[in-house]
C-alpha cells in the first residue's frame, strides 16, 4: 500500500491547477456581486476556502494525522467545486438532468478516495490496515454523505421553502429527484472504491510494480509478527 503516512510536497502540476480552479471560483464571485446575486458571491468565497482546506490542514506542521492526507484527495475536491459552480450556472439557464447526474456520481467518488486515504493516515504508520477494511470504510462514509446532503435537501425545503428536491405536492418528483441522487452517488462510490484501493496497492498507476512489491513484502511481515504473537510456527517459509 503506498505510504500516505507522511507530508507529500505537492507537484507543480498539482499547484498550477490549484490556483487555475481558484481564479474561477473568483470570478464566480465578481460575476456574481456584479449580477446582484448574494448567494453566488458567498458561493464563491465559501469555494475559494475548500480549495485551501490541504494548505490549511499543513499549518499544523504534521501533528495532525490529517495533514498526511495524499494530495490528490484536495485536487479531486477543487476540479469538483469548479464543475459545481459551472453546472449552477447552467441551471440558472437550462434544464439539462444530465449535469446533476455527474455532480452527485463525481461527489461519491471524491468522498471514496479521502476517505480510503483518510482510513489509511488514521490508522497510524504502525498499524496497517487491510485494504478491505479501508475500502468498506470509503463505501460507508461516501454514502453517509450522500445521504447527509439529501437531509440536508429536505431540511431547506421545508424550513426556508427551497425547492433543492423539486418536490410538488401529491407528486412523486421529489422522491424520483432523491432516489436518483443517490443512486449516482452510489454508483460514483463504488467506482472510486476499487480505483482507488487498485490504485493504493498498486494493481493499477505508473508505479504499480514498486507498490505491489511493498504490499506482498509488508502482507509477509504483518504475517510473521502475527504468529510470533500467537507463538505458532510459519510453515510458508
Amino acid at each position: 500500500m503506498k505510504k500516505l503516512n507522511k507530508i507529500t510536497p505537492i507537484p507543480k502540476s498539482h499547484e498550477i491547477l490549484w490556483w487555475v480552479c481558484r481564479g474561477i471560483m473568483v470570478a464566480f464571485s465578481v460575476y456574481g456581486i456584479l449580477n446582484g446575486s448574494v448567494t453566488m458571491f458567498m458561493m464563491g468565497l465559501f469555494s475559494v476556502a475548500f480549495s485551501h482546506l490541504w494548505d490549511m490542514f499543513q499549518l499544523f506542521g504534521g501533528k495532525s494525522f490529517i495533514t498526511r492526507v495524499d494530495f490528490m484527495a484536495q485536487t479531486f475536491l477543487n476540479l469538483f467545486v469548479t464543475y459545481s459552480l459551472g453546472v449552477y450556472l447552467l441551471n440558472t439557464r437550462t434544464n439539462i438532468h444530465f449535469f446533476d447526474i455527474l455532480s452527485h456520481a463525481a461527489s461519491g467518488f471524491i468522498a471514496t478516495w479521502f476517505a480510503y486515504d483518510f482510513a489509511v493516515v488514521f490508522q497510524g504508520k504502525k498499524r496497517h490496515l487491510s485494504p478491505a477494511l479501508a475500502s468498506f470504510f470509503a463505501l460507508t462514509f461516501s454514502m453517509f454523505i450522500a445521504v447527509a446532503w439529501e437531509l440536508y435537501e429536505f431540511t431547506m425545503d421545508r424550513v426556508y421553502g427551497y425547492q433543492l428536491q423539486t418536490s410538488q405536492l401529491l407528486s412523486e418528483i421529489g422522491l424520483r429527484d432523491t432516489m436518483e441522487d443517490t443512486i449516482c452517488c452510489v454508483v460514483g462510490s463504488v467506482i472510486g472504491m476499487f480505483l482507488v484501493a487498485f490504485y493504493r496497492n498498486g494493481i493499477i498507476g505508473k508505479n504499480r510494480k514498486t507498490l505491489r512489491a511493498e504490499v506482498v513484502a509488508r502482507s509477509k511481515q504483518d504475517r510473521k509478527e502475527e504468529l510470533e504473537f500467537l507463538g505458532i510456527e510459519d510453515n510458508k517459509k
